[in-house]
């Protein structure tokens, strides 16, 4: 019987099916930052438990660490403290841990596929939302909270009700200046913030056929902010090619066998799904949010909605609510609004490829009188990359701070925070209310050259004008 990779990668790593009608799953890879993984390790303690296997786990540190100061101890007590801490967890339980001195450290969702961690075929877990990033690569990956990551580490297994599956087909092509960022936020807008909810998404389609590893992942990232508790693509020559000689991965003899086995994960042609959505690629445009959560988005060439003209009493209401807090006026349009800070980072758009596509158009430009802006490579590795090219320099050059690695601005849970209510263009994944550290901070999400034309016109900007923009 066909089918879909789900599927085939929750089956073969079932262990058995629980009474309460769960599954208790093996988790392949475990991955783990600073943040969720110190109560987990206590209840270890607090228990008499050791890690099951420890060369599942691999620890990074990405959250608290400042990208304005290397050298330690930081400014923050608190981010010194975590950071101790999990150095000593990991020396304690025999895990792997690319800590800051290792060139290897950076946000735990980048950090494992430019390590090779991340496999096609495998289930892999992390207390952290966004590992559904991993997806990219044909994995089932998984969120977890703290408790989770406890039952992880002490027995590599987890406890999980299994998920319907939806299929989302991007077909044609995409047009200039729209890139994986303005897939993903259309996509959401469409089937909502709650429309993922029971759902695992798989993307396909020409787009998806077409697209890299690198924007593959931004897609899967944000499957999140859709609802969704996993989103994936199955892998083919472009993950193979990608993964290839990558510190983690197979050698030699081992390797034909591995891309023969991740080969056999793939969804069966003729497999059923739960839903099925397609989407054609020309009607996406360059996308920014207006309000407070992810589907709250427009094109850039559209205007803010105005709820008078809203057909439900609850969308009336969430309209209100989103543009009170956002001090935007309804029916204006988004272009023209102006900024205070330009963001680009994170797990979402961290990576070589966002930094070389922003640095092709930047150079020459300069960020706009008055706007903060700051560049922060989703890793040490991300980091040298662009430092070798001389891409660090075109942003220094523009007037953007080039940072160490790390989440940064993203979710502030660290010295990179809005101030007040200080406006920021942001190429991370979440415009929720205070998220950016201020709690009246408000972040307009867009994609990593929409972050640029808007840095140097000091307003909400079209990069396809800003930039001359004719292909991608």
């Amino acid at each position: 019987m066909s089918k879909n990779l789900f599927e085939k990668v929750w089956d073969a790593h079932t262990v058995r099916t629980l009474a309460n009608g769960q599954t208790q799953l093996l988790i392949g890879t475990h991955l783990i930052h600073e943040v969720t993984s110190p109560q987990a390790f206590g209840m270890l303690r607090d228990l008499g438990l050791k890690v099951a296997m420890p060369h599942r786990t691999f620890a990074t540190v990405d959250h608290i660490v400042p990208t304005d100061q290397f050298a330690e101890p930081y400014a923050d007590p608190l981010a010194q403290e975590m950071m101790d801490a999990l150095r000593q967890n990991c020396a304690e339980f025999g895990i792997t841990f690319f800590d800051r001195g290792t060139g290897k450290q950076g946000i735990v969702h980048i950090v494992g596929p430019e390590q090779g961690i991340t496999q096609p075929g495998t289930t892999i877990a992390c207390g952290d939302s966004h590992t559904s990033t991993h997806g990219a690569f044909g994995a089932i990956a998984f969120g977890t909270g703290t408790t989770q990551i406890r039952d992880v580490l002490a027995t590599q297994t987890i406890a999980l009700g299994k998920l319907k599956v939806r299929r989302i087909n991007v077909t044609g092509r995409l047009g200039p200046g729209v890139y994986a960022k303005d897939v993903i936020l259309h996509i959401i807008r469409v089937l909502g913030v709650n429309g993922g909810t029971g759902f695992a998404y798989e993307y396909g389609g020409e787009v998806f056929d077409r697209f890299t590893m690198e924007e593959r992942m931004t897609v899967c990232n944000m499957s999140i902010e859709g609802g969704a508790r996993a989103g994936y693509v199955n892998p083919d020559e472009t993950t193979f090619a990608f993964l290839k000689g990558r510190p983690y991965a197979p050698k030699g003899a081992a390797w034909d066998a591995a891309v023969l086995r991740w080969k056999s994960f793939a969804s069966d042609p003729g497999c059923k799904f739960d839903d099925v959505v397609t989407i054609d690629a020309a009607v996406i445009a360059p996308t920014v949010t207006w309000g407070i959560n992810p589907s709250q988005g427009i094109a850039i060439t559209e205007s803010i909605p105005d709820p008078a003209k809203a057909t439900a009493v609850d969308e009336k209401a969430s309209i209100e609510e989103a543009l009170a807090y956002m001090k935007l006026k309804p029916g204006a349009p988004i272009k023209g609004t102006k900024i205070d800070v330009a963001f680009i980072g994170s797990c979402t758009n961290g990576r070589l490829s966002d930094f070389q596509e922003v640095a092709r158009h930047l150079k020459g430009r300069r960020v706009a009188p008055g706007v903060k802006a700051i560049a922060v490579p989703g890793s040490q590795g991300v980091r040298v990359l662009c430092e070798q090219l001389g891409l660090d320099q075109i942003f220094r050059d523009a007037g953007f701070e080039w940072r160490e690695a790390g989440c940064s601005m993203c979710l502030a849970m660290n010295s990179d925070k809005l101030v007040g209510d200080q406006l920021c263009a942001s190429s991370s994944n979440r415009n929720f209310k205070g998220r950016q550290g201020s709690p009246t901070g408000r972040t307009i999400l867009m994609s990593p050259l929409m972050v640029a034309a808007a840095a140097v016109a000091g307003t909400i900007a079209d990069a396809r004008e800003v930039f001359h923009v004719s292909a991608n």
